[in-house]
């Protein structure tokens, strides 16, 4: 089964249209969460996750505050003033899917699917080796996706050593899995790897790889949305930039 694994797609709209393009025809959908947040399109993210056939999308941190279950005050003072207008515009049935969305951890198959890790799945940050030994006894599975850092990577931990390694994914060549990995595909909307380009991957449940991707999107066109509906500048900018 070939899935699309995608996260923190962040009200962006564009970047979410040329990730389902690119990624092709696909026989699942796996969305780690944060639909909103950041973006200037909140109504159009959410309506074109709601349509994907075979979707599983998780909650994240972003999508519990604007649904009213976490304070505003959480976030800093960019993240807060997106929040704030897209609690105004997003309509009724799309605030209903979000309240819909699982807030705790998943298993699909051999992986268990979080937002922010497995032990804490709203909100930690997956970002270095130690946060990555502390969440390895929290899933039973062989492999854990995971997304909210915004950062394409992984986690290996070798049994026989208990060393616990880091690396970033080749995009040339899927990677193959193996027990135990802790997976992040990247965000669609605003990466923080310093590749601007829209990322996500492909699970392949029979051949167990994983294939990470990049695909370029209208930066532009997004910026210019984002000043449209007066929107922190920083968001914009940012965006080119990929951080």
């Amino acid at each position: 089964m070939r899935v699309l694994v995608m996260s923190d797609i962040h009200a962006n709209y564009s970047a979410l249209e040329a990730v389902l393009k690119d990624a092709g025809q696909v026989d699942e959908t796996w969305c780690l969460g944060d639909l909103v947040g950041y973006g200037p399109d909140p109504n159009a993210v959410v309506e074109e996750v709601r349509d994907i056939p075979n979707l599983t999308c998780m909650m994240g941190n972003h999508d519990v505050a604007v649904i009213g279950k976490m304070p505003f005050e959480t976030f800093n003072v960019e993240a807060r003033t997106a929040l704030i207008y897209h609690e105004k515009v997003l309509t009724a049935s799309n605030m209903h899917f979000l309240r819909s969305l699982p807030q705790s951890t998943k298993v699909m198959g051999d992986a268990t699917l979080a937002h922010g890790s497995p032990r804490d799945p709203l909100w930690e940050y997956i970002i270095n080796t130690l946060t990555a030994r502390l969440n390895f006894d929290h899933f039973q599975t062989p492999w854990c996706f995971i997304g909210h850092s915004h950062v394409q990577c992984f986690f290996v931990k070798d049994e026989k050593s208990d060393k616990v390694t880091m690396g970033t994914p080749n995009l040339e060549k899927p990677t193959n899995l193996r027990p135990y990995m802790i997976l992040n595909p990247g965000s669609v909307g605003q990466p923080r790897d310093r590749d601007p380009r829209a990322a996500y991957a492909i699970y392949d449940t029979e051949a167990k790889t994983w294939e990470a991707r990049r695909v370029a999107y209208n930066i532009a066109e997004v910026q210019a949305r984002i000043r449209e509906v007066h929107l922190p500048e920083k968001q914009a900018t940012r965006l080119a930039d990929g951080w």
